[in-house]
């Protein structure tokens, strides 16, 4: 009932139009006769500012926006009025659990998640007091949308066992002038996948690992980066963080953090210490980093992706998917 478009509604938007997520939403918001505010440019300020403004019921984020938000003084953000918001949906890239739930508790159970993708091959959603008992799930799927898991032998898994992600919605696609590449995603049965590996648990709630692009092999162990990042992203020294696979001459690859720490915060050997061993005590060491790199940003996109292959890139490693898979 929340998610009805109606023309009552203030539809918030502070990344870019060409995101096919808010943009959808934001031309059935005008379709139904509600209002749209659009941003030039992202700021945490400015966004929390015309909630209040323009009594702004709906909109749409990114995790990386929440983030900047929850690091505002918290004079700015104890001032703002946001009781009109009644939907805050997030989507578009892996939002850490701890700040999920910062969010939950300075907004209320008002977030809302939800994964797919721009070749519409399915969708899942899952509302703030599910995934309080689901923690780190995307959700189940939409109506008219199936999930299977399948491993690299093309075996249907089942429950909490992590493999490639499809899905089905029922609409047939084609990425353009690229027939190989859509074979290659794609199962006769009409199943596709966006490259994401996951499982499901005995509920049916999916959980997003990571992208099968972005695992690391080190030593012959896949390790999919996204816990670790997870786990850093609430350190208290860390204002931002990746995880990627560097070049190890042992192990083929190493796990590597690249850290943008907050302000004041010295980027030594002692802070480098600290952070390995803040992730070693809630991750098993082998998921872990070996070392850490400190720069003062991360490459992202406008839809707060971080450009991992930017990042292996400098470190001699720019196409992961040449990498073989065991």
């Amino acid at each position: 009932e929340k998610l009805r478009f109606g023309a009552d509604m203030v539809f918030l938007n502070p990344g870019p139009f060409y995101h096919a997520g808010p943009l959808r939403m934001m031309m059935a918001t005008q379709r139904a006769g509600g209002t749209v505010i659009g941003f030039a440019k992202f700021d945490p300020e400015n966004t929390l500012d015309a909630i209040e403004h323009y009594r702004a019921t709906h909109g749409f984020f990114v995790p990386t926006m929440f983030i900047r938000m929850l690091r505002l003084p918290d004079a700015i953000k104890q001032n703002v009025r946001l009781d009109t918001m009644t939907v805050a949906i997030h989507g578009a890239a892996p939002c850490p659990p701890a700040i999920k739930e910062e969010m939950i508790t300075w907004w209320g159970p008002i977030i809302y998640e939800v994964y797919g993708g721009t070749e519409s091959v399915g969708q899942t959603s899952i509302s703030a007091t599910e995934w309080l008992a689901h923690k780190g799930s995307v959700g189940k799927p939409g109506k008219g949308c199936s999930i299977k898991i399948i491993d690299k032998d093309g075996r249907t898994l089942g429950p909490n066992q992590p493999g490639l992600i499809y899905m089905k919605s029922g609409r047939a696609f084609q990425y353009h002038n690229d027939a190989q590449k859509t074979a290659s995603v794609s199962l006769s049965d009409g199943y596709a996948t966006l490259g994401d590996i996951g499982y499901l648990d005995t509920d049916g709630y999916l959980y997003i690992t990571d992208r099968e692009t972005n695992m690391i092999i080190s030593g012959g162990v896949n390790i999919y980066p996204q816990e670790a990042e997870n786990i850093l992203a609430a350190h208290p020294l860390i204002d931002d963080v990746a995880v990627i696979g560097a070049p190890d001459p042992e192990f083929g690859e190493q796990v590597k953090a690249i850290v943008v720490l907050k302000d004041n915060v010295e980027p030594d050997e002692a802070c480098a210490a600290e952070i390995l061993s803040y992730c070693r005590a809630r991750l098993s060491h082998i998921k872990c980093p070996r070392s850490v790199d400190f720069t003062n940003a991360l490459p992202r996109n406008e839809t707060g992706k971080i450009l991992k292959p930017v990042l292996r890139g400098l470190y001699g490693k720019d196409d992961a998917s040449a990498r073989p898979r065991s």
